[in-house]
């Protein structure tokens, strides 16, 4: 668990898997819960596909600094794909977590990223959004297993959040689906 006064979170995705959207979920729901907050996407002119990155900072006390995070204590990717062409783990904290969207188990992912320190989870994210929302959209059961992993959040206010934003926007069936798969990732998720 983290346990620490300020958290900082990357996301890797590609453009399209909704990275930009799940880090402002989580901040959103921290904010719900009168913490500081900061959200934001970093890229150009990518197109559909391209690997992107995106931050969320929560804090219990004002956050001052306003650039990209560079020693995350959590990493989370969408998509294992980018493992051999992104250095998706560059800048882990020493008790850092990293979560990868996977069917491989936490000690196949720690030896292919060479990372000796911390907590590498996994989940399949992407088995359980096309079995739950009926599409490849891993964003959201990726939330669970952040929940889980860091204690930020409990599945109830990820869940209530998750109701509130999209039930603006969304049927029951599709905010039913989301925390389905919310839930599911928080159950599944595997850490060593």
């Amino acid at each position: 668990m983290l346990q620490q006064q300020l958290t900082e979170i990357r996301w890797h995705a590609r453009a399209g898997q909704g990275a930009v959207t799940a880090a402002k979920l989580v901040a959103e729901t921290a904010l719900e819960l009168d913490r500081y907050i900061q959200a934001m996407p970093e890229y150009g002119p990518e197109r559909m596909g391209a690997p992107i990155q995106a931050f969320t900072r929560i804090s219990e006390d004002p956050i001052e600094i306003h650039n990209n995070i560079e020693f995350p204590g959590v990493i989370v990717v969408l998509d294992e794909t980018l493992l051999p062409i992104v250095d998706v783990a560059s800048g882990l904290t020493d008790d850092g977590i990293i979560i990868v969207n996977t069917c491989s188990p936490p000690a196949a992912v720690r030896k292919a990223l060479g990372i000796p320190h911390g907590t590498v989870a996994t989940v399949d994210a992407t088995g359980i959004s096309l079995d739950t929302l009926k599409r490849d959209m891993p964003n959201t059961p990726m939330i669970g297993a952040l929940a889980k992993l860091t204690g930020l959040f409990t599945l109830e206010q990820i869940s209530q959040h998750l109701a509130k934003t999209f039930g603006k926007k969304f049927s029951q069936e599709v905010i039913a689906a989301n925390i389905a798969a919310v839930t599911r990732a928080y159950e599944e998720v595997q850490a060593s």
